[in-house]
């Protein structure tokens, strides 16, 4: 058997560059001018960046063996379920604020750069608190599992005039009160101003790192290795685009997914309170291998999408 590849900063430097590469062509080739994104174009975007995970994974496999290629796709699962609930929320916004389909695409761009740095950094963070405190897993866990169980019962509401960061947002910078294209900033009686548009992604952001306070201490059940962490979320976060324009048409038929990420939410955090995490040895500490937890993950949110949509077929058929 090969001796595993050390993960040295190059191979930080490759992904990264590499993901710099596809956000440019992406924004500077194909979506250069504002257009609507069609169901087929958006389904096949998503197909690409799923294909580009699987393939990042099997490359994984040989290099870093087959463990951790089994933690990056659990990881990069747990992520991309996570983030379609924070595809509804970024329609309620839209809905909102009005924003035409053509601009969807771009206002998702901007958004999806920063939420890379933004859990670029709170990975980190996390990545070293944890190396410095193993404990933290536990009260980690347990705000995962508060965080499923509160899914449940707590709806999922768009109220941007509380928004405390919009309000500051309008108290230093003046706000036009019409768009500008796609613009972000523009002219607005006689001085440069945010245009609506610049709020609608100031609500996605602050959106994002609300999702991501749970998202990212999910992934801690899987494994603790940054390199792991980081990539499998960055897959899902770009992938994230395109599956809005796939999910935001069809919402009507993802009526269970929410109770299928609650379910999945619990099941992380209770993973992460009986894991042993190389903490001295207790009579409740249960080791559940990658491979199991990520059946339970994908089964629980395939049965969830297949329950909705015969739920849904059902309803358009008595109707």
């Amino acid at each position: 058997m090969l001796a595993l590849i050390e993960i040295t900063g190059w191979h930080w430097a490759a992904f990264i560059v590499c993901v710099l590469i596809f956000l440019a062509l992406d924004l500077g080739l194909f979506h250069r001018q504002a257009h609507v994104v069609k169901f087929r174009e958006a389904l096949l975007w998503t197909s690409v960046w799923f294909s580009l995970a699987m393939l990042f994974a099997l490359g994984l496999k040989p290099l870093r063996g087959n463990k951790e290629a089994l933690e990056f796709v659990t990881g990069y699962l747990i992520e991309l379920s996570l983030s379609m609930d924070n595809v509804f929320v970024i329609a309620l916004i839209f809905t909102y604020f009005r924003v035409p389909d053509r601009y969807q695409h771009r206002v998702l761009f901007w958004g999806i750069v920063g939420a890379l740095l933004m859990r670029g950094l709170m990975i980190g963070a996390g990545v070293a608190l944890i190396s410095w405190l193993q404990w933290i897993l536990y009260p980690l866990g347990a705000f995962v599992l508060f965080t499923g169980v509160k899914m449940l019962f707590v709806q999922t509401e768009v109220h941007p005039e509380k928004n405390r960061v919009i309000k500051w947002v309008r108290k230093l910078y003046p706000v036009s009160p019409h768009m500008d294209g796609q613009k972000f900033v523009t002219v607005w009686q006689g001085r440069q101003a945010l245009t609506p548009l610049a709020l609608v992604l100031v609500m996605v952001e602050t959106t994002d790192l609300i999702f991501a306070l749970d998202s990212i201490p999910a992934i801690f059940a899987v494994t603790t290795k940054p390199f792991i962490i980081f990539t499998s979320n960055v897959f899902a976060i770009l992938g994230l685009r395109s599956l809005y324009f796939v999910l935001a048409g069809a919402l009507a038929y993802f009526r269970y997914l929410k109770v299928g990420l609650s379910m999945v939410l619990v099941f992380i955090g209770v993973k992460m309170l009986i894991d042993p995490h190389d903490s001295p040895p207790r009579w409740f500490q249960v080791e559940i291998p990658i491979s199991v937890s990520l059946l339970v993950v994908g089964g629980i949110i395939l049965v969830s999408v297949v329950l909705s949509i015969a739920k849904e077929c059902r309803m358009k058929k008595a109707e």
